[in-house]
Order: C-alpha cells, then structure tokens, then sequence
C-alpha cells in the first residue's frame, strides 16, 4: 500500500511539472515582437522610347570628329529622377563606345558628350539608345 501511494504523488508532480515547462516555452515564444512590414509582387507593361532629331555635334576645328550627340526622346526621362540615358557607338572598328548621357529639365532632351574617347564619323556604324526611368 505504501508504494500505491508514493505513485499516485508522483504523476501529478510530473504533470504539474510537465504544464510549468510547455507554459515558460509558451511565455517565451509570446514575447515576440515583428515590427509591420509589407511585401508583394506585380506586373507592369514595359514600352520602348521613341528618339527623333538625332543630331552629330561636329568638332568645329576637326570636322571628322564627333564632340556630341543631341536627340528628342519620348516619353521624358526626368533628369531630377533616377532615369538614366546612355548611348552605345558600334563602330567599324574597336567599340562598342559606352557614353553617358544628360537630360534638360523636362527630360526630353538628351545631350551625350562623346569626346572621352573621342567619336569619328569614319568609325560610326551605329548608335544604340539605352534610357530608363
């Protein structure tokens, strides 16, 4: 009768034992703080740009040199935004030449300097508009 006894005290220490441990883990996990983020996915129609009025700077001294290329572009590219507009020279020989280019203040403007290296009408087969906004 005795080890009856000794039983029955022993399994309601274990389960008392047993919730204390599962309700600290519990306390633990809820103490957990996220801060509010967001987060998602979408789509967006990608177009192209239209450049028009491609005009060559000449040098006035060395007319074989290309000191600047200026052109329309639509839709405007913003120079205040992170819109960006570079040209690539394919030439006949070397290249392609990347360029850096600058827009005016209503974006639809862009003027590329294109003397570092220098460009020449010689060596010009084409020019590749690259832009984004």
């Amino acid at each position: 009768m005795f080890k009856s006894s000794n039983r029955k005290v022993t399994l309601p220490i274990a389960i008392v034992a047993a919730l204390a441990i599962g309700g600290g883990a519990y306390a633990f996990t809820a103490s957990n703080t996220v801060p509010v983020s967001t987060a998602g996915a979408g789509s967006g129609a990608v177009s192209g740009y239209t450049v028009t009025n491609l005009h060559y700077g000449l040098n006035t001294t060395t007319p074989g040199n290309i000191d600047s290329l200026t052109f329309t572009i639509s839709p405007a590219v913003p120079s205040a935004s992170a819109g960006k507009v570079t040209i690539a020279a394919a030439l006949s020989a070397g290249g392609p030449t990347n360029y850096t280019c600058t827009t005016d203040v209503a974006g639809t403007t862009v003027t590329c300097a294109t003397t570092s290296p220098q460009l020449t009408a010689a060596l010009l087969t084409s020019v590749t508009v690259v832009a984004a906004q």
